[in-house]
């Protein structure tokens, strides 16, 4: 007998995996097959009880109310086709279709005098009666499940519980030539969303399997239907799921997920109906969940994880999904923790635990929301189990706690870590939650004792677990959550607990690879001076200063935006992206670039008279053309509906300055324009803004003024697959700061430890007076270069120390009160007194040209492997520059060489296109055109004279033909701006 590598000998072989039978056993009407004694398993069941009325399983349906409610089941009449029987069984459809399987197995349903149970969930370890319920459930598939009215239309596989079905399978098998998305493809056009059995919430949800992917859905709507990866992801970080020797790459559906233990801790904790949405997890938040429930049972608290998800992989969910079970996880014989605490920057993530913990509880008495100082006390003693704040409101609530909660266990869940967990906030969190040693009001409390208390104080708590969800970890993230991994040389890294890689989602197609289409844009401009004299400035010191001129110049800021309505007009909205619907995000360097866009691109829609409108979105009012203006005046509404409104027609582009850039998830926005300098991590963030899924999303477009594409990719290329920090801070880099330092002789040790005991017993600050003038005198008397080196040292060493003083395994009072001295005296230490010879630069310069050109849009490619970071690293204090002194005609020449120009004389170049439009005057066929045509064939005969112009110049300036018949940027800038000053101006 041959293998059967049909679709149906992978239906035997998953049902023979659920139930232990090939699953074509068939059942009668009356008992059908009892459950294990042992515990729920899966059990056959027969098309033949299927109802298609009331999409139930009449034998698996009567079975479970007959041996767990029997005198419920008798007055029902449900072992007769009687009136009383289809009353019951049309109130159990209508509950269904109104609230959602989900809930109706939670809750039950009412039907006359009767509470009826529909499933009996996880019994709690030492319930006896719980436990036998439990072995009551009647997990059953029925293969080849006939669904339909007209009863041809089939499912491969339906899963039932207790006779109602929660999940749907259809297979196909590579070695017939189909895959899984076959199986999603026959959901979309063979299945229609019209059927009872495939309305929103009658099932759970609908898998499309073959033998090496998965795919689900949670609500059918034809050929809009969503279907999403469940895939473990494969080896490196990719879609798909490992080869596994044992077995089909797919077995874990069955094996492990599928398992009536595992899918009903699934419709327990995470399946819900909300927002008349039907939700499911994913593979990669269903094992993050359950394998930090897993360590912590084990370990209990005091532990730290790095999850490294990619962003916009759903770690709202994941995090709500994790602190609603951390409320009842334990460790040996108690709860592994008192309260879980939820730190957060995002409003939505707020709303997301919210909603989450309100489908399973009350969530008043659950849930409390610390906003200001006393709620965290109050809301710990009024027993609130999950406690959320905002990183910024955070520190200052901890101040009215103290230390009065050594005594209890606390999960701290960090939402994007690396923006919320820093040394200060840290030492805020211990010294609130405290695990430092309680103090005896009847002992002596010593110096030293209050020096080993804060340190105590500061580190991470012994009391707590922290769970740190970010998708761009830095090093010091990793090193304080990441898990430690000794190696062979003897360094240690630190890897994240879980990962789910941006190559992976991007992959699955979950999120938009934004790297796909990337265009960088070249600027070509010339600056000239506007004096006659030519003084002498730090050359070093204006290029900041000049490149900042030219971006912000008002000509500049006409040429971008133009760029920009134009491109969005002809690319994004006309072609109708993502079903025209697009939006568009311009990002800017400071408020008042972002104003000078707004009213840019605003003059150019009107001008053209386009559909759409702008936005403009940055914190606080900044006075411009003598008049105060705000993001709320310029809108015409209030800046906290700024978000919503740009949801809503004509609302199409949004300049931003330094807001939406990080948590701003818009499925929406297409298209983003980036006059911003942009790396590292703030790169990641910010585009990462267009990677969010949409139904009709197909692609996403970057437009960067100011950024190279080689600066884009070293910027992405850290966080692509798993972040891996290479060894831990070196804290010996503390002696040897510290050993710079003393050298200075600065201060002495008898100060420090006179000043930090004065601090430590709160005595007046004048008292510290004297000590730091004597400090300061010393330090002034230090040449310039060495004033400097000080400086940086100094605050280089209370960085690191802040960070070590959270980790180190031992304690250093030295550098304790070092580090309190140190942020004493820093901020008494004047600035070294130098010149800025850069002042008066941009009084003396004009901008002659300014020229945009865009480059080819180009995929910017990521390297396939694993990131290593360096840990911190210590930097000492440099030494005082030494100005280059240049003249200001040397600076300029150097200026537009490096950054402006691409002809090799722009004057002359300058020249000759300034009296274009001269020439153009003499073109009689442009001319008549003008004057008897319409606007469109006038720029036709315009274009068609400007190129017999500069064909006409070829013998004497080849550079400019070459450059307009080679270059198209270059030749469409020059035909629009020519077109406009002889067309538009009426020349």
């Amino acid at each position: 007998m041959v293998t059967d590598t049909t679709e149906k000998g992978l239906e035997d072989l998953i049902c023979a995996a659920l139930t232990g039978t090939s699953g074509n056993t068939q059942l009668s009407r009356a008992i059908s097959e009892a459950p294990a004694a042992h515990g729920p398993r899966w059990i056959s069941g027969s098309s033949q009880d299927y109802d298609r009325a009331h999409c139930i399983d009449l034998a698996q349906l009567f079975a479970f109310l007959q041996a767990t409610q029997q005198e419920t089941a008798a007055a029902l009449s449900l072992d007769t086709d009687s009136t009383t029987r289809k009353r019951f069984l049309d109130r159990l459809k209508r509950e269904i279709g109104s609230r959602g399987i989900i809930d109706v197995f939670r809750k039950g349903i009412q039907h006359g005098q009767h509470e009826i149970t529909l499933f009996y969930g996880t019994p709690s370890v030492g319930n006896t009666l719980a436990t036998e319920r439990y072995r009551h459930n009647r997990f059953s598939v029925t293969r080849q499940l006939r669904y339909s009215s007209n009863n041809q239309n089939s499912l491969d596989l339906t899963l039932f519980i207790n006779g109602l079905p929660v999940a749907t399978m259809e297979l196909k098998n590579r070695f017939t030539g189909q895959t899984v998305a076959d199986a999603v493809e026959q959901y979309k056009t063979s299945r229609s969303p019209q059927e009872d059995l495939f309305r929103l919430g009658r099932c759970a949800v609908h898998f499309a399997v073959d033998d090496e992917e998965v795919r689900f859905c949670t609500e059918l709507k034809g050929k809009a239907s969503d279907f999403l990866p469940f895939n473990k992801g494969r080896d490196g970080g990719g879609a798909g799921n490992p080869a596994t020797p044992s077995g089909m790459k797919t077995a874990y559906l069955w094996e492990e997920i599928l398992t009536p233990d595992s899918l009903t801790d699934i419709l327990e904790n995470y399946a819900q109906k909300a927002n008349n949405r039907q939700i499911w997890p994913r593979y990669h938040q269903l094992d993050v969940v359950r394998k930090l429930l897993t360590d912590i049972r084990a370990k209990g608290a005091g532990e730290r994880y790095l999850i490294q998800h990619s962003a916009g992989s759903g770690k709202s969910n994941s995090i709500a999904w994790v602190a609603r079970q951390l409320i009842g996880v334990e460790h040996e014989v108690d709860n592994a923790f008192d309260s879980i605490i939820v730190i957060t920057d995002r409003r939505v993530l707020d709303r997301q635990v919210d909603g989450t913990i309100r489908q399973f509880t009350q969530v008043d008495s659950t849930v409390g929301h610390a906003e200001r100082s006393g709620d965290l006390r109050r809301f710990i003693e009024q027993g609130k189990k999950i406690i959320i704040t905002t990183v910024q409101k955070f520190p200052f609530i901890l101040d009215d706690i103290g230390n009065g909660h050594r005594d209890r266990t606390f999960a701290i869940i960090i939402d994007e870590a690396h923006s919320s967990q820093g040394g200060k906030a840290a030492g805020a969190v211990a010294q609130a939650l405290g695990e430092g040693a309680a103090i005896d009001e009847e002992d002596e409390d010593t110096f030293e004792d209050q020096v080993n208390r804060i340190i105590e104080s500061r580190k991470l708590l012994a009391n707590a677990s922290y769970l740190a969800f970010t998708a761009t970890p830095k090093n010091k993230t990793l090193e304080l959550f990441g898990t430690p991994d000794l190696q062979p040389d003897g360094k240690v890294r630190h890897l994240p607990f879980h990962n789910y890689t941006m190559k992976q989602a991007i992959e699955e197609g979950f999120i938009m690879d934004v790297l796909t289409n990337y265009t960088p844009v070249s600027r070509y401009f010339n600056l000239v001076k506007s004096i006659d004299d030519d003084p002498q400035f730090d050359s070093k010191r204006v290029q900041r200063k000049l490149r900042r001129y030219v971006e912000n110049h008002e000509y500049a800021i006409a040429q971008k935006a133009a760029i920009i309505v134009d491109h969005f007009n002809d690319s994004v909205f006309k072609p109708k992206k993502i079903g025209g619907q697009a939006r568009a995000m311009v990002v800017v360097d400071g408020v008042d670039r972002a104003i000078r866009y707004y009213n840019a691109i605003r003059d150019l829609i009107s001008e053209r008279e386009l559909t759409f409108k702008a936005l403009v979105a940055f914190s606080g009012s900044r006075k411009v053309d003598e008049r105060e203006v705000s993001e709320a005046l310029l809108n015409g509404f209030p800046e906290n509906s700024t978000a919503e409104r740009f949801k809503e027609d004509p609302y199409r582009i949004l300049i931003c300055a330094d807001k939406f850039q990080t948590g701003y998830d818009e499925p929406l926005l297409h298209t983003m324009y980036v006059d911003k300098h942009l790396s590292g991590i703030r790169a990641v963030q910010t585009l990462s803004r267009l990677n969010r899924f949409h139904p009709k999303k197909s692609d996403t477009f970057v437009l960067g003024f100011l950024n190279s594409t080689e600066v884009i990719q070293e910027s992405f290329a850290d966080y692509y697959r798993t972040t891996i920090l290479s060894d831990e801070t070196d804290p010996d880099k503390l002696h040897d700061l510290k050993g710079g330092l003393d050298q200075t002789q600065v201060y002495s040790q008898e100060e420090i430890d006179g000043l930090v005991q004065r601090y430590l017993n709160g005595e007046d600050r004048a008292t510290f007076e004297p000590v730091l003038g004597e400090c300061v005198q010393r330090f002034t008397n230090l040449t310039e270069d060495q004033q400097v080196r000080f400086k940086g040292s100094a605050k280089s060493f209370t960085r690191l120390y802040g960070f070590l003083s959270q980790i180190l395994p031992y304690s250093h009072a030295g550098w304790e009160k070092l580090s309190i001295f140190l942020n004493i005296l820093i901020p008494k230490l004047p600035a070294p007194e130098e010149e800025d010879l850069s002042r008066g630069i941009l009084e003396a310069v004009d901008m002659d040209t300014y020229r945009t050109e865009k480059q080819a849009t180009l995929r910017i490619a990521l390297e396939d492997e694993d990131a290593e970071i360096d840990p911190v690293q210590a930097e000492r204090g440099g030494g005082v520059q030494e100005p280059l002194l240049e003249f200001l005609s040397t600076i300029l020449d150097e200026f537009n060489k490096t950054w402006g120009n691409s002809f090799s004389n722009p004057e002359q170049m300058n020249e000759i296109i300034k009296g274009m439009p001269g020439r153009m005057d003499e073109d009689e066929a442009y001319q008549n055109a003008k004057m008897h045509s319409d606007r469109q064939n006038a720029r036709v005969e315009h274009d068609a004279a400007l190129k017999r112009q500069i064909t006409a110049m070829l013998r004497d300036n080849t550079e400019l033909y070459k450059k307009y018949t080679e270059d198209q940027a270059f030749q469409d800038d020059l035909n629009e701006m020519i077109f406009r000053l002889t067309y538009e101006t009426g020349r």
